[in-house]
């Protein structure tokens, strides 16, 4: 009993370390700089791809890597010029991107739907290696994504107390407030897509290495499960400051996952995994309109658009 429920939670662990990057990089651009980015669900097979097509070329997996993370930051360099430069709204710009990406996936893994990575060395390879534990156990697979998380936290918890990371997270606040006062906004925009379809793309590279395959169609339902987590996250946990924020995100990712692995667990069949994302998702939504009803607090109208 205690061995099966130690084995969910270091699983969701673990699968709540990697899809916590998804959810802080939809953090970023939804909630920080107000720009509904849905091409995220482009990136993140897009990473995929990238990383195992290098990776069967023969690269250095933790280059194909890093490699990967670049080309999905492009791709969010891609979508928020399409509203900056061109004026072509947040929502139907990461549409275009959704779209397209499918067909650039598949040119990138040279018009196939999926490229195996069974027989090829993975950064889970090297970090085994590299620790003497046997391959495929559960704590190699922790120990990559908690490198991992901890390395992004550090680093995006210095950028945005710097002065380009502040102007960031005002921009999403009051964008001509931050133009009045010098900073390039669509500049800022710009920076936040990047790092945030940066991120999404490390984890689909990652991912991809974990399950030994990259699949055009793997970045199905990752836009609504890194909403749910950010959802989730900030319900949960009520998050203040920066660093509550990114921590709150990635605990929102654990949560979601420990959810839909403990579904799966009970024998819930696949296909209703998307109805338990729909429930959690508006338990988390309701709960601040509860509080306020218990502190007969008045609650204005939800609003008609995103």
């Amino acid at each position: 009993m205690f061995e099966m429920i130690g084995g969910l939670l270091a699983f969701s662990f673990y699968e709540g370390l990697v899809f916590g990057l998804i959810a802080v990089g939809m953090y970023l651009t939804f909630r920080m700089i107000n720009f509904p980015d849905l091409g995220v669900e482009g990136s993140f097979p897009f990473g995929g791809a990238v990383v195992a097509v290098l990776i069967v070329k023969g690269w250095n997996p933790f280059i194909a890597t890093i490699a990967a993370a670049f080309a999905g930051s492009l791709v969010g360099v891609a979508t928020s010029m399409l509203n900056t430069k061109l004026r072509i709204p947040a929502l139907l710009c990461g549409i275009i991107m959704i779209v397209s990406l499918w067909s650039i996936n598949l040119r990138v893994m040279g018009n196939r739907a999926n490229i195996s990575l069974l027989r090829e060395e993975t950064i889970f390879h090297k970090i085994a290696d590299l620790v003497g534990i046997s391959y495929g156990r559960i704590e190699v697979d922790i120990l990559v994504a908690l490198v991992l998380a901890v390395i992004t936290f550090f680093v995006l918890n210095w950028f945005l107390c710097t002065q380009i990371g502040l102007a960031l997270r005002a921009t999403g606040d009051n964008e001509q407030m931050v133009r009045g006062l010098g900073s390039d906004t669509e500049m800022n925009i710009v920076i936040g897509c990047s790092i945030a379809n940066g991120l999404v793309a490390l984890a689909g590279a990652v991912i991809c290495q974990a399950q030994g395959f990259s699949d055009v169609g793997m970045g199905i339902g990752i836009l609504v499960m890194g909403l749910a987590s950010v959802i989730l996250g900030d319900a949960i946990f009520r998050p203040k400051g920066v660093t509550s924020m990114l921590l709150a995100a990635t605990a929102g990712a654990f949560v979601y996952r420990l959810f839909i692995t403990v579904a799966l667990r009970m024998g819930m069949p696949p296909g209703d995994l998307k109805l338990i994302t729909g429930l959690l998702v508006t338990i988390a939504l309701v709960i601040p309109f509860i509080r306020k009803k218990i502190r007969h607090e008045w609650v204005p109208p939800a609003s008609r658009l995103f």
